[in-house]
């Protein structure tokens, strides 16, 4: 199976790097964004068979998705309210 990115959500925070003022900010990168090569790591993973490559990705997605909704039921509901507070 293809291994998935991380996009740096778990690494440490490092001090912001000093950039000249006249400097573009570096572009960051979208969660959002897949790079052809990842889309033919995604196919190679799978022998190059589309339909097994998309059974793939549902299956991957639809495992997170049980897992967020384990979690939900898992979280207090003191702890629900406090974040539904938070978010409002």
């Amino acid at each position: 199976m293809f291994s998935f990115r991380s996009h740096g959500i778990h690494k440490g925070r490092s001090a912001p790097e000093k950039t000249m003022p006249s400097e573009p900010a570096p572009a960051e990168r979208s969660p959002f964004d897949i790079s052809e090569a990842e889309v033919d790591q995604a196919l190679a993973a799978c022998e190059g068979d589309p339909r097994s490559t998309i059974r793939a990705l549902l299956v991957g997605q639809a495992f997170l998705e049980h897992e967020i909704s384990k979690l939900k039921a898992d979280a207090s509901a003191g702890f629900r309210r406090r974040r539904k507070r938070i978010e409002d």
